[in-house]
Order: C-alpha cells, then sequence, then structure tokens
C-alpha cells in the first residue's frame, strides 16, 4: 500500500486534547459512549432478527442501520479511546489508510440506508396501494445489495486519493482519526485538484443526500393531510424520528467535506458529532419513539426470562 514517494511509515495522532486530566476525561466519556452504541445498536438487530411482528421493509433497513452505524463507530471509536490513555498515539500508514477505507465504507453505507427509509416511507404513505408490491422483500434486498456496492465505490475512491499523497514529514495529524481533510494538511503537494476530488466526490454525497431526503419527508408529510387523524400520528412519529437522525448525520458531514481545503478549531469536535454521536443517538430516537419496537423487545425478554425460569 505504500506510495513509491511516501518517506513517511506511520503518523501520530494528535487527538481531542494534550492535557493528561481532559485525556482521561475524553476515555471515560467516550467509552461509555462506544459501549452503548454497540449495545443499543446489537440490540436493535437481535430485536429485528428475532421479531416477527418487525417483518416489514422499515425494520429491515433499520437493521442495516444499526449494523452500519456499529461499524462506523467502531472504526474510530476504540483507537481515540486507547490513545486517549496512551503516551504516543502513533498508527502505522496502513493502518491510516484502512480507517480511511472503513470511515467511508460504513458512513456511506449509512447514507445510502437513510435514503433507502425514506424512500420506503414515501411509498408506505404516499403510495399505500402499491406498498406490497414495491417494497417487495426481493427488491429491499437488492437495494441493500446496490447500497453496499456503491459504498465500497466511494470508499475505494477515497482510499485511491488518499494513496497518491505523498508524504515527506512532519507526520503529526492534529485529529483523533485518518481521513482525507487532515491528511492533505501534511501531504508535500499541491492538494488543491484533489481536494476538489474530495468535496466532488464525498461532499456532493452529502449535499444531494440531505436534500433529496428533506424534500421526500417534506413531500410525505404534506401528504399527511388525507390521512386519517391515527394514521397520520403514527406516520409523524416515525417520519421526525427519521429526520431528526437525518439532520444530526447530515448536519456534520456538510460541515466537514464542502468546503475549501481549511481546517477550524471545532473540527474535531464536529467529527466527533458524526463519527460517534450520532451512531450513539440512533438506537434511542428509533427505540424511544417507536412503540413496535419497544414491544417488540419486551416481548423478547420476556420470552428470554421465561425460559430461563422454565430450567
Amino acid at each position: 500500500m505504500m506510495h513509491q514517494n511516501n518517506n513517511v511509515t506511520e503518523f501520530i495522532l494528535l487527538g481531542l486534547t494534550q492535557d493528561p486530566l481532559r485525556q482521561k476525561m475524553v476515555f471515560l466519556i467516550f467509552l461509555i459512549f462506544y459501549v452503548g452504541t454497540v449495545v443499543g445498536n446489537m440490540l436493535i438487530i437481535v430485536t429485528i432478527k428475532c421479531s416477527r411482528s418487525l417483518g416489514s421493509p422499515m425494520y429491515f433497513f433499520l437493521f442495516y442501520l444499526s449494523f452500519a452505524d456499529s461499524c462506523f463507530s467502531t472504526s474510530t471509536a476504540p483507537r481515540l479511546i486507547v490513545d486517549a490513555l496512551s503516551t504516543k498515539k502513533v498508527i502505522s500508514y496502513n493502518e491510516c489508510m484502512t480507517q480511511v477505507f472503513a470511515l467511508h465504507l460504513f458512513g456511506c453505507m449509512e447514507i445510502f440506508v437513510l435514503i433507502l427509509m425514506a424512500a420506503d416511507r414515501y411509498v408506505a404513505i404516499c403510495k399505500p396501494l402499491h406498498y406490497p408490491r414495491i417494497m417487495r422483500r426481493q427488491v429491499c434486498l437488492i437495494l441493500i445489495i446496490l447500497a453496499w456496492i456503491g459504498s465500497f465505490i466511494h470508499s475505494t475512491a477515497q482510499i485511491i486519493l488518499a494513496l497518491r499523497l505523498p508524504f515527506c514529514g512532519p507526520n503529526l495529524i492534529d485529529h483523533y482519526c485518518c481521513d482525507l481533510q487532515p491528511l492533505l494538511k501534511l501531504a508535500c503537494m499541491d492538494t488543491y485538484k484533489i481536494n476538489l476530488l474530495l468535496v466532488t466526490n464525498s461532499g456532493a454525497i452529502c449535499s444531494s443526500s440531505f436534500m433529496l431526503l428533506m424534500i421526500s419527508y417534506i413531500v410525505i408529510l404534506h401528504s399527511l393531510r388525507n390521512h386519517s387523524a391515527e394514521g397520520r400520528k403514527k406516520a409523524l412519529s416515525t417520519c421526525t424520528s427519521h429526520i431528526i437522525v437525518v439532520v444530526l448525520f447530515f448536519g456534520p458531514c456538510i460541515f466537514i467535506y464542502t468546503r475549501p481545503p481549511t481546517t477550524f478549531p471545532m473540527d474535531k469536535l464536529v467529527a466527533v458529532f458524526y463519527t460517534i454521536g450520532t451512531p450513539f443517538l440512533n438506537p434511542l430516537i428509533y427505540t424511544l419513539r417507536n412503540a413496535e419496537v419497544k414491544n417488540a423487545m419486551r416481548k423478547l425478554w420476556h420470552v428470554k426470562t421465561v425460559s430461563e425460569s422454565k430450567r
């Protein structure tokens, strides 16, 4: 993977802070966040997998959103947590490139799944009579496969850009993870064209997806006028959860990836919000605002408790 003009074999991540006391706070806070993210998303995955009542396309897509969230957070959080207690936060060149690939693979997958969830809600609310025919299981499976393919193509494009960057030193990355934006600052070449490709790729995906999602939800909310009061309440509750997730995820992404090659002191905190904060909040949003998921979790827990008591 080593670039032929690359004199750097490893990078040093400066992390979120250099203060020893704050580093301990970072370790504790983000350990709680990461454990909560994995446990929360795995709970949703197991509940959807084991519950017959959650067999609709919406929960099929939620299954993959939770999986992408867990992997997306895992691509950055464990190293942030370990480095918080390390004296020298070293990451090898190959590990850094792997992290760039994983970050964009699962981040892009999350974007595509959110689009599929919006499409599912649009068909369910605006085309209810055609919903069973359009959102068949085979169609949903094909859409998920296409989402994985699209994510792989995007992350491959990102890693190709990263591998083209020559690093002559210094090797200090003012961030807690490897991504193209902080790496561009270290490259010993003119990075204008590469940054333009970055904005065209990641920036365009974030911006266009956000606009598409918001337009779709505006259309959905507008069409709710023709539904009954109970139908409006249920659809509004589901759509509100989706809109909250979309805003929380895309806001920071657009801020990071759709601008010239400049860095701000707040970049690391913004990145924390969408790489660790959003995956942590998603299970809370989808369970606390979704009666079907909560009921399925209660039934699953009740069945487990009864089976254990019989033993």
